[in-house]
């Protein structure tokens, strides 16, 4: 019962993929159509061949009766057909090719424009190298059915309707005979889906994985070869890979089986119909061999469009099993947070409130529980603690990364989902602390194609952050190509033009994630100085693993297992001895935390 439910289950979903694969092709109903008037005549013109050359052996070559006229006539109209179907048939090729690419073009925009808004919460859950395959993958095998499948299937139907009008019309008896074949064709294609569809999802699941298996490594090869884990790598990706060849193995066989060998056997059946119809016809009457050449014409034409169509049908199943995961990321509900309400507020001032907010990732455990504070304009306001404490994530659902579970946050007095995510974006600037760099040049990294960044102001904000003494000594100054990821500079240049980037949109209110872990001592000390121009007239919220980089913080919140558990300045925290005492004292050593807190906080 359970399998017969799955597999209603699942001819309804190929309907559904099937209804809106065909559903982006309505944009393109005119030059469909076009094309289609074009290989339907194309056919007429191909089907006409064999009728002409029956007409030639049955009524000039058996009775050797050849007057050059009509000879001639039949002649000129046999190649006038032939060339007017090959035309025909290059046009409706051309035709149907480009509406394929047209929509192809149009689900890899869509299906691009759909990642660029996912929520981050997907992202957590999905491997890139598995979305990498849909995109890029999955995406053409569609192309696929779009360009080679569909085409030869509408092909190859107009084919096998003009060649029966053309059996039908040389001998109803035989044609009708004939069609008793469809049934046990049908029946074929419907076992070859059935038994296929299974084994291509595991092919498609299987390439995702490898896919992302090939992206992790990439990602990490530096720690693979310092930790010597290439041939665990290599175990873990030869597994992936030999389920990968069984799956295809699979495939292989369905295909050597129910596609080219069963319609050989059918067509040899078909064969001795024929032949045994004008053998047992010419005991009682002279055979036509026109009409008989006419017929085993049409016969293998009848048969090769099956076979076409039954190879394409490998290409068919790979296409619905993509189109299936594309579309269910397509329908993905985890889209990134965004307005509530029309009434597009705007952030003037920079002053966060977070009251009573809690938060869970997966809806079962609080990763933030409670946490109330406040952050007025011109402060900065950092958040330490452990790993594991809710610091991130805090500065997540700041960004609205992430949708509030419990509690409030607001912006100027106003609930931060009532802000338009360009508001947002354009009023909050982040520093990451591992900070991206785009391919392109310096000037395109820091203004990231906001045209109402000009050239000087991109160079004033490099400056601010002092970031233009690097950039001049580079061959091409601000023109200089940045390679993916940015490898060729170093991890406090990216940095600085991270800092850069987010200094050209002016933002009211500032979030730095550890913004100077990267870099140096050196470029460390040039960005604390730019941190202190950049934080005047700012709100900022301020992660620190180092508690040396926050000392002159308004406020201090101390989290632990995602509970504010002390708040306070330095000095403050560090008079109460607790957990930011301890963790001082950790990363200063007791000597320079005796010099902080004075004489009296001594530790034996």
């Amino acid at each position: 019962m359970n399998r017969k439910h799955n597999e209603q289950h699942s001819q309804t979903s190929q309907k559904e993929v099937l209804r809106r694969l065909f559903a982006y092709m309505k944009p393109y109903r005119k030059p469909l159509i076009i094309a289609f008037i074009a290989l339907v005549l194309a056919t007429g013109a191909n089907v006409a061949g064999p009728i002409l050359i029956r007409i030639f052996i049955d009524h000039y070559v058996t009775p050797h009766f050849f007057p050059w006229q009509p000879l001639v006539l039949l002649g000129s109209t046999y190649l006038l057909l032939h060339f007017l179907s090959v035309g025909l048939m290059y046009y409706q090729l051309v035709g149907f090719n480009k509406i394929a690419l047209w929509t192809i073009q149009h689900i890899r925009v869509d299906v691009f424009g759909k990642v660029q808004n996912l929520g981050l919460a997907f992202f957590d859950q999905t491997p890139d190298g598995s979305l990498v395959s849909r995109i890029t993958n999955d995406t053409e095998a569609i192309k696929q059915l779009y360009i080679s499948v569909l085409s030869t299937f509408i092909q190859n139907i107009v084919m096998l309707i003009g060649v029966f009008a053309a059996m039908f019309l040389l001998d109803v008896r035989l044609a009708a005979w004939c069609l008793a074949f469809i049934p046990l064709i049908t029946g074929f294609m419907w076992a070859y889906r059935h038994f296929s569809t299974p084994v291509f999802h595991t092919v498609r699941e299987k390439l995702g994985q490898l896919n992302a298996q090939l992206n992790e490594s990439l990602q990490g090869m530096h720690i693979i070869q310092a930790m010597r884990q290439e041939r665990r790598f290599r175990k873990k990706f030869d597994k992936t890979a030999m389920e990968h060849y069984t799956a295809g193995l699979k495939q292989i066989k369905l295909n050597s089986v129910l596609v080219r060998p069963a319609m050989d056997f059918l067509y040899l059946i078909a064969l001795d119909v024929v032949l045994a119809f004008f053998g047992m016809q010419s005991f009682r009457s002279p055979v036509e061999i026109g009409v008989l050449y006419a017929f085993v014409n049409y016969l293998d034409r009848f048969f090769e469009p099956i076979n076409t169509m039954m190879m394409r049908l490998t290409e068919f199943q790979q296409a619905v099993v993509s189109a299936e995961r594309v579309f269910a990321l397509l329908d993905e509900e985890q889209v990134a947070p965004g307005q509530n309400g029309n009434a597009n507020p705007v952030i003037k001032e920079g002053l966060i409130e977070f009251n009573d907010v809690s938060f869970s990732y997966d809806g079962k455990t609080d990763v933030l529980k409670n946490i109330s504070f406040v952050a007025r304009p011109g402060e900065t306001v950092a958040l330490v603690g452990h790993t594991g404490s809710g610091k991130s994530s805090i500065v997540n659902l700041q960004m609205r990364f992430y949708p509030v579970d419990r509690g409030e946050i607001l912006i100027d007095g106003v609930p931060l989902q009532a802000y338009s995510n360009e508001e947002l974006r354009k009023k909050i600037g982040l520093v990451l602390q591992e900070p991206f760099v785009f391919g392109g040049d310096i000037t395109s990294n820091i203004r990231l194609h906001n045209r109402n960044i000009s050239d000087e102001e991109v160079e004033e904000a490099a400056r601010f952050v002092q970031a233009d003494s690097f950039i001049q000594k580079l061959p091409g100054k601000y023109k200089e190509p940045v390679g993916e990821w940015g490898a060729t500079f170093s991890s406090g240049q990216r940095q600085l033009l991270s800092f850069a980037r987010t200094m050209a949109i002016h933002p009211k209110i500032l979030v730095l994630d550890e913004a100077t872990a990267c870099v140096d001592t050196e470029t460390e000390e040039a960005i604390q100085e730019a941190l202190q121009k950049m934080r005047k007239g700012r709100t900022t919220i301020a992660i620190a693993h180092r508690l040396s980089t926050i000392q002159d913080a308004d406020l201090i919140l101390v989290l632990h297992k995602g509970r504010i558990v002390e708040r306070g300045n330095h000095q403050e925290l560090l008079t109460k001895r607790g957990l930011y005492y301890r963790m001082y004292l950790l990363q200063q050593g007791t000597g320079e935390e005796r010099d902080a807190v004075g004489p009296a906080s001594h530790v034996k």
